[in-house]
């Protein structure tokens, strides 16, 4: 998304913060984890004010349920009320699909005095999802296409009789007709601005959708955003005019169809154990004719903890450290998710891999050719340290009694042996009993195969999500197989709009 030089950029660079899918509120196998969203927003301020921020995106799912509790809004309300007393002008929120649209919209009128902008629902009149954001000053800095997470209704007109195939072609049809609104009225409105200031004021578009090519990991709670209709959503689906487009929804952090200004932040907090082997970061974008030089690692003060780091142990003495950076994706997979780390999955490592949380905390992705523009990865440490341990059981108890003892650790044990083994979670919990270890989950692999091939239903609705329920029902009342692409379709279709249920909407 090359831009015309003719204009020239403001003098001090115009720092954008984009982050998204906090998840407030979201357990990990029923633990609380409070203590670590209070952490990463207080960490999160400190870095807004270390890199002298001037906007702050968030990019959807601040929540992670469209009711959340008391004490989830507490740290919502309370950090917005920081951020506004400090040097960030202005944040601007957009609602994700696990957020209320009503329950982020109904404030928006009382933060707009904060200089907090909140677009919870995509708005009868479009033009009211771009906004013209200020300096203290009352110089232009920047215009955003706030667009939310879009569902079905905000974009698709339902005709009787339409096929499934037609229903997603004209979903899409919708999300890129929306897209092209916003950037006609934020171009006319750049233009009326660039000829006022004679600089060039940057548009900046967000978006809580599922791209073409994305990549999710193994339990990260990246819901279907809609049915049949899943990974749909392309690079061009975005105008050229966009000089940035900040999306939340996976999980990951990604750039969209080799697009350096097309970009997952990613969540800045490991959902679960599949994204325990990310480096999770927060993106800084950048505006001006004299960038800040972030070549340097430059230490954040007051930070605790070290990068979130999940661990398949084997049984070797030499450990090959994770990089401390989680390289640029869409053009290459990292090694640690593609590849696991090039070690087997039913073998035990016995220690863990330490990342030294100020080796390198930021790192630059991207700058454009005329130096006017460039996107900066921060790395954002862990709060809560996360372990999978998978192998036969002699070498999963090794593992668990090498591990240190002077920190809490989370772990998800996964037994991968050929015996049966009944006494299993007794075994474990007897080896990390008055330790700060916690064995959120066990896997044990053997038995469950031995349950599925017998037919015998001993599985908990833990260990199911609704669509294997669904299996489980469609096979134990023998339902013809010729019938169940149709039962599934609908099924599918009932479990997305219970999903996507505002339950906080009249």
């Amino acid at each position: 998304m090359s831009k015309s030089t003719e204009l020239s950029a403001a003098a001090k660079p115009l720092t954008i913060l984009h982050t998204s899918d906090w998840h407030l509120g979201r357990r990990l196998y029923g633990q609380l984890r409070y203590e670590e969203f209070e952490a990463f927003l207080a960490w999160l301020t400190k870095t807004i004010e270390q890199y002298q921020v001037d906007i702050l995106i968030v990019a959807g799912d601040i929540f992670d349920t469209m009711t959340p509790s008391n004490r989830a809004q507490a740290l919502y309300y309370e950090f917005l009320g920081l951020i506004s007393s400090l040097h960030c002008d202005h944040v601007v929120i957009v609602a994700g699909n696990h957020d209320s649209p009503t329950f982020l919209d109904a404030p928006a009128n009382v933060l707009k005095f904060l200089n907090v902008h909140v677009i919870g629902t995509a708005c009868d009149d479009i033009a009211d999802e771009v906004l013209v954001l200020k300096s203290k000053s009352g110089e232009p800095q920047c215009i955003i296409a706030a667009v939310p997470y879009l569902r079905d209704r905000d974009v698709r007109n339902t005709q009787a009789g339409e096929s499934g195939a037609d229903k997603d072609a004209n979903l899409l049809a919708g999300i890129r007709e929306h897209y092209a609104q916003v950037a006609d009225i934020a171009k006319d409105k750049q233009a009326e601005l660039n000829a006022q200031s004679q600089r060039h004021i940057p548009i900046i578009a967000t978006g809580h959708l599922f791209a073409a090519g994305g990549t999710t990991t193994e339990d990260d709670g990246v819901r279907d955003l809609y049915v049949g209709n899943l990974g749909k959503i392309s690079a061009d689906t975005f105008d050229d005019g966009f000089d940035y487009v900040a999306l939340g929804h996976l999980h990951v952090p990604q750039k969209v169809g080799g697009s350096d200004t097309i970009r997952y932040s990613g969540s800045p907090i490991a959902m679960g154990f599949g994204e325990a082997k990310q480096t999770k970061q927060v993106l800084l974008v950048q505006f001006g004719e004299q960038l800040d030089d972030f070549s340097e690692a430059s230490e954040l003060s007051g930070v605790e903890g070290s990068l979130s780091t999940s661990v398949t142990p084997v049984v070797s003495n030499t450990v090959k450290d994770d990089p401390p950076f989680t390289p640029d994706l869409f053009d290459s997979l990292p090694s640690d998710i593609a590849e696991d780390n090039g070690t087997d999955d039913n073998v035990v490592q016995d220690s863990l891999i330490n990342i030294d949380k100020d080796n390198q905390p930021t790192k630059n992705l991207y700058k454009n050719s005329d130096n006017s523009m460039q996107v900066v990865s921060v790395t954002v440490p862990c709060f809560q340290h996360l372990m999978h341990i998978s192998g036969e059981l002699q070498e999963i108890l090794n593992a668990l009694t090498a591990l240190p003892t002077d920190k809490p650790i989370w772990i998800e044990v996964e037994y991968a042996g050929n015996e049966i083994v009944s006494d299993l979670r007794e075994q474990i919990n007897s080896v990390v009993a008055d330790t700060p270890l916690q064995v959120l989950k066990i896997r044990n692999n053997q038995v469950r195969d031995k349950v599925l091939k017998s037919q015998v239903a001993h599985e908990t609705l833990q260990d199911l999500d609704e669509m294997e329920v669904f299996e489980r029902c469609l096979a134990a009342n023998d339902v013809a197989e010729s019938q169940r692409p149709s039962l599934r379709e609908a099924y599918a279709q009932i479990v997305h709009d219970i999903h996507h249920e505002d339950k906080r909407a009249l």
